[in-house]
């Protein structure tokens, strides 16, 4: 085969994986420990990362003022054929992507987002679940720093906790604290023992990212008061970046501690 026969061949193996939704297998280290997750190529705009038969991460890109794109995450929890999605892809075609694969794929009914706060990575998408009628969920405190920003606030709103079904299965979205943003909350998935902890919680060596409404003095005390109330953690799901385990919860305490 000559050299631009296999440069051809490999274009368009390229484009075919990303035009279809298909899957792998991967594997990434954590606390020492070998995981495996199956992984669905949605499209250039979105990928879903499989956890478990319940819970799935969504990865889209934010688009930098530099060009570049970064990944950003959301959670998907899924039981009896409905779902919970827990922050937008953060663009619309993604979101409409992502409704497209629960609805017409996975053959769910779609029960609400929850926001993890107000930043855009969070709520982008926002209007593509309310012209689907499909309910928006944050809390109080969310609201009103999107109104803020003059941006449409969510559908239905909570103080500082609220607590969901699936069937026989609860999930529980709290407020610990400030961190990365004045608004930021934690949602909690029992049966499973994993945290979707947004952009307050930190993946493996990443940097502090954008602090430009974070409290970095009680970052720290924040995350340990999840850490303390949910001592039996198995998963952590950051904003960005590779999830884990309770390590990323260390991470983040110890990158904002500040020392007395």
């Amino acid at each position: 085969m000559s050299k631009n026969a296999r440069s051809n061949l490999k274009t368009t193996a390229k484009n075919y994986l990303l035009l279809l939704p298909v899957f792998a297998v991967l594997f990434f280290t954590s606390c020492n420990k070998v995981k495996y997750s199956e992984v669905f190529i949605i499209s250039e705009e979105l990928r879903i990362t499989k956890i478990n038969d319940r819970s799935y991460i969504h990865i889209s890109y934010l688009n930098l003022k530099n060009g570049a794109t970064f990944p950003s995450n959301g959670f998907i929890y899924i039981n009896n054929k409905e779902a919970y999605v827990f922050d937008t892809p953060a663009n619309d075609k993604a979101t409409t992507a992502l409704i497209n694969w629960l609805q017409n794929d996975l053959k769910v009914k779609i029960k609400g987002v929850v926001f993890n706060h107000f930043h855009s990575d969070c709520t982008e998408g926002m209007n593509v679940f309310k012209d689907q009628g499909i309910p928006t969920i944050s809390s109080k405190k969310t609201a009103k720093l999107l109104l803020k920003e003059n941006r449409q606030e969510p559908n239905l709103l909570f103080k500082d906790s609220l607590k969901l079904t699936l069937g026989n299965k609860s999930i529980v979205n709290n407020f610990f604290g400030e961190a990365h943003t004045k608004d930021n909350i934690i949602s909690y998935f029992p049966e499973e023992q994993i945290i979707y902890g947004g952009c307050m919680i930190k993946s493996l060596n990443a940097k502090k990212g954008n602090l430009a409404d974070a409290n970095v003095v009680e970052w720290s005390k924040t995350v340990s008061k999840i850490k303390k109330a949910y001592p039996k953690i198995k998963i952590v799901i950051p904003g960005h970046g590779e999830h884990g385990g309770t390590d990323l919860l260390d991470y983040t305490i110890s990158l904002f501690k500040i020392e007395d």
